[in-house]
């Protein structure tokens, strides 16, 4: 007898399990060269049956999309031993019978990881599931003022999908009747190393840095112009050493030197060598770092590679415009007159152009800024996002520590247009808790193809991985090059769009008097402590 009983109950509950269990779909983002067939084959379902879950989806989906697949076979095919990184952790569950699947697809498209909250659920314990703030949850979920109730489906956190938009850019294309001359000034100071008895040691211990910075940049510099070679275009590569700075070693080089025999030129590193190279020469001239005395450039040949401060604040400055959406705004200033300027500018723009609530300017009293200031502007179950306006190192640690331990129901997100050093002291978790956001000239994706091909060629050829200079070397060198090869003239390639190349974007567009570059991106530190690019 209780051998029976107990094999009805073990029924019973096979039965409430399988009429339990639900459908379960998770979003994929479409890699590069990706078609809906190549996808269904990868996750062993029809093609047929894939479409019906992406209604409207053509047969080459656009790279960095998304699209719906069940999660099943995602497992399935994760469970083969094949990662896939590009899934974004959000999978939203349906009955099959109540929900139309059409109906599902159109819930989805906001993109928020979503939550059915089950008998015994807490603040706290999904709190602990989800790392999200009871604060966090009633700012997407309003109805939950009124507690918990089972059955009740929760936005737990909305997922930014990496897109860009309204963005033209420029199409590669070499005319292979162009042949390209192009000479290179950087400061290796060789003079210093002809005696045949130094050691690489004592070679790189005198001012290794820029030793460092140089050959770097010449071997990325390097992959370029061998990469352009391969693929056909006819490339004269001269190469100057410019010695010590503030000698007359860049007067001797124009001297000795028709340098407009070249199509350009890139170099030197120094600002007061770019414009003396400038003045002397009617051919582009590429400064390929960047200076704070790069604003006071008179020459239109000289080309900017690294955007002005001023450019960082304005991409900030349109995210928020374009983003932002009811709340408050902070802004957090050291007080001295750059910062004021930039935080009063900022105030301004912000109180005009967004349906912010409030825009506040905090500054440090006797030195720093106490939690209780913080307290008192930012709003409990409110969006609250906080900007950094300077780079003061005791001002920024107050504004972080001060912000990651908040009262339950207050919650801030951290931005800034000048990602110095003084972040790299500060805890990468506490940046992550912030979803700390920053304006970037750079931004690397070490699973992007780019990456791994100019990685593979740059390892093959140095037997070292590239650095951060070598990368630059290379971007600069190729998008200038590749530009020349088509065989029009450079600043009308700028004009027909911007370049995305190894981890630099290069956009030259609506420049006045010279080609300045505009390219940034907007970076956020993730939970996981990885980097998303919003744009």
């Amino acid at each position: 007898m209780k051998h029976l009983k107990f094999f009805i109950f073990l029924c019973l509950l096979t039965f409430t399990v399988s009429c339990g269990q639900q459908i379960r779909y998770i979003q994929y983002k479409v890699k590069e060269g990706e078609s809906v067939s190549k996808i269904a084959q990868k996750l062993d379902m029809k093609e047929k049956d894939l479409i019906r879950l992406n209604p409207g989806i053509d047969s080459l989906p656009r790279a960095n999309s998304y699209i719906v697949v069940p999660e099943k076979k995602l497992e399935e095919f994760k469970r083969k031993g094949i990662t896939n990184k590009e899934i974004v952790s959000d999978s939203i569950s349906k009955n099959d019978d109540l929900i139309d699947k059409d109906k599902l697809v159109d819930e989805l498209l906001p993109k928020f990881v979503t939550y059915e909250i089950k008998k015994g659920d807490t603040f706290y314990s999904l709190k602990k599931q989800f790392d999200v703030t009871r604060g966090e949850l009633i700012l997407l979920n309003p109805e939950l003022t009124e507690g918990l109730k089972v059955g009740q489906v929760l936005k737990i956190k909305e997922i930014i999908p990496e897109v860009i938009i309204d963005e033209v850019f420029y199409n590669d294309f070499i005319d292979y009747n162009t042949s390209i001359k192009a000479a290179i000034l950087l400061p290796f100071r060789t003079h210093k190393y002809q005696n045949d008895t130094l050691t690489l040691k004592e070679i790189f211990g005198r001012n290794a840095t820029l030793l460092n910075i140089a050959t770097d940049f010449y071997l990325g510099a390097e992959v370029a112009v061998d990469s352009l070679r391969k693929q056909g275009v006819d490339i004269e590569l001269n190469v100057f050493d410019t010695g010590n700075r503030r000698t007359n070693k860049i007067i001797e080089i124009i001297s000795n030197n028709n340098l407009n025999e070249n199509d350009v030129v890139i170099g030197p590193l120094y600002s007061e060598e770019v414009q003396t190279v400038a003045s002397n020469v009617n051919i582009p001239i590429v400064f390929p770092v960047y200076s704070s005395n790069q604003s006071s450039f008179s020459s239109s040949n000289i080309i900017k590679t690294s955007p002005d401060k001023k450019v960082f604040r304005e991409e900030l400055e349109n995210y928020f415009k374009d983003n932002f959406v009811e709340g408050n705004i902070v802004i957090v200033s050291d007080g001295k007159q750059e910062s004021l300027q930039n935080s009063n500018y900022l105030q301004s723009s912000l109180s005009n152009n967004t349906t912010a609530n409030t825009v506040n300017i905090i500054t440090p009293q006797d030195g720093y800024i106490e939690k209780s200031r913080f307290l008192e502007l930012l709003q409990p179950e409110t969006k609250n996002w906080v900007i950094i306006a300077t780079d003061d190192n005791i001002i920024v640690n107050d504004a972080i520590n001060s912000l990651i331990s908040l009262p339950e129901l207050t919650t801030a997100k951290v931005f800034t247009f000048d990602k110095g050093r003084v972040y790299d002291k500060i805890d990468n978790r506490k940046l992550a808790k912030l979803g700390f956001t920053y304006v970037s000239d750079e931004y690397l994706d070490t699973n992007s193809f780019k990456s791994r091909v100019f990685t593979k060629h740059y390892l093959k050829k140095n037997k070292a991985l590239p650095s951060f200079y070598a990368t630059k070397g290379f971007d600069i060198t190729y998008d200038i090059l590749v530009r020349l090869a088509s065989g029009k003239d450079l600043k009308e390639t700028f004009e027909e769009g911007q370049s995305a190349r190894v981890e630099t974007k290069f956009d030259y567009r609506n420049s006045t008097y010279l080609p300045e570059n505009k390219g940034l991106f907007i970076v956020q530190y993730n939970e996981d402590l990885t980097l998303t690019k919003l744009k």
